[in-house]
């Protein structure tokens, strides 16, 4: 009888012996037995200390490494895929639809990363974004440095993604959440790692973006001495929200979600797709306990923290500005910093004003953002069959922004939203 054609017949005098070798595995957290996981950690345990030696030695990671990391990435995930470890093989092609150089033909080049899959291209310059990340580490920032960080005039062109991963960790530092919410500095540094992977190549809400609207924010926390308006949750919301409130952006707005029929639109019901999507994404990193910066928090204020950031979060999506700011200016005169309601709708306006404040900064820094975004929108529009939808009153028919209604945009939007 032969069973398989990897495996030779049997015969009487070669008679198959059967060993249960899968059956009620004690798994860990990731889906892999203790062995398995052991090993695993112990490869890239060492990987890790062959780049280290390299780096110091060359100066930099050769393709040859990346390649090896590569394929340990994808045996843990063809591990933690698997659903039942048989002495059939390693791996069980459970669906058959394997393509006939063995790779799996669902992957199409992607790695699966917390609640997102990225290219291979886009994983590996996040790692070499995230090896210059590492060995800025030992940089002690200037004084002057972390001052002009505090202020709107920042110039945020002239710093690269790991410079911005670095200031984004001192941030965390300077407010001291760090220590007084016992945040790990591997488990932010992760955090921090995770969530410049999930940002896309976009024109505009890109990763860049993303550093732009926190620096705001850190801007105006310490312009407006909100640490003596706020608790350390409060704070960790507003600042890990303009991190995250982009996150897994496509690009097209929720209006394109809504009227394409996206998987976005049809998961959320048409109710804020995007912003759903990326308050969803940012909790999928924070559930990965290497990437989980709450997770000495107490369970009351885990839900503090995970309901604030949702609102906040939403909040963001522009169909509701008009809603969020009159509700605000209904409580400007009587506020009361006792009541949570009326704090969490300071926080709720402070994540608005961050996200549209690129016009609030000087002309040659705010210019270079403001070119880009409505660039973007151009170019959302004309890729995506523009013609099979209605045009927003703001578009033309040359398909670009009219520089007075333009000018209304930034007079009805950004700037009154600054003054409140």
């Amino acid at each position: 009888m032969n069973i398989s054609p990897r495996i030779m017949a049997n015969s009487p005098d070669t008679r198959y012996t059967l060993k249960v070798v899968g059956a009620k595995q004690c798994l860990s957290s990731d889906g892999l037995t203790p062995e398995i996981n052991e090993t695993l950690l112990s490869i890239e345990k060492r990987l890790l200390n062959l780049e280290k030696k390299i780096v110091l030695n060359s100066g930099d990671t050769p393709p040859a490494v990346w390649d090896m990391r590569a394929k340990v990435e994808n045996l843990r995930e063809k591990l933690e895929s698997v659903e039942h470890m048989s002495w059939l093989g390693l791996y069980k092609d459970i669906d058959g639809k394997s393509s006939k150089d063995g790779k799996d033909k669902k992957s199409n080049g992607m790695v699966h990363c917390c609640g997102t899959k990225k290219t291979k291209e886009k994983y590996l310059f996040s790692q070499q974004v995230f090896e210059k990340f590492e060995r800025l580490r030992s940089v002690e920032l200037t004084d002057a440095t972390r001052e002009l960080l505090k202020k709107p005039t920042f110039d945020i062109w002239q710093w690269e993604d790991s410079e911005m991963l670095y200031l984004l960790q001192q941030m965390f530092v300077d407010l001291k959440l760090v220590e007084r919410l016992y945040i790990e500095l591997p488990h932010l540094q992760a955090f921090l790692f995770q969530v410049h992977l999930s940002y896309n190549y976009t024109p505009y809400h890109n990763f860049r973006h993303c550093f732009c609207v926190t620096q705001m924010m850190y801007g105006l926390i310490w312009l407006c001495n909100l640490q003596e308006k706020l608790d350390d949750i409060e704070m960790l919301i507003l600042l890990v929200s303009a991190i995250c409130h982009d996150l897994d952006h496509p690009g097209y707005n929720n209006a394109y979600q809504v009227n394409a029929k996206t998987e976005l639109a049809l998961r959320y019901n048409d109710i804020s797709p995007l912003e759903n999507h990326h308050a969803s994404v940012a909790f999928e990193i924070l559930s990965c306990d290497a990437s989980n910066v709450i997770k000495h928090l107490t369970p009351e204020n885990h839900k503090r923290f995970r309901s604030g950031m949702i609102k906040c979060i939403l909040a963001t999506d522009m169909a509701r500005h008009n809603e969020i700011v009159t509700a605000f200016k209904g409580v400007i005169d009587c506020y009361d910093n006792e009541n949570a309601d009326h704090r969490l709708l300071m926080m709720m306006i402070f994540l608005k004003v961050s996200d549209i404040s690129n016009e609030a900064r000087p002309m040659d820094v705010s210019e270079p953002g403001s070119s880009v975004s409505f660039r973007s929108s151009s170019c959302s529009l004309t890729q995506r069959s523009w013609r099979v939808y209605p045009l927003h009153p703001l578009w033309t028919e040359r398909k670009s922004l009219n520089l007075q209604l333009k000018s209304g945009l930034l007079s009805s939007f950004s700037f009154p939203s600054t003054r409140l």
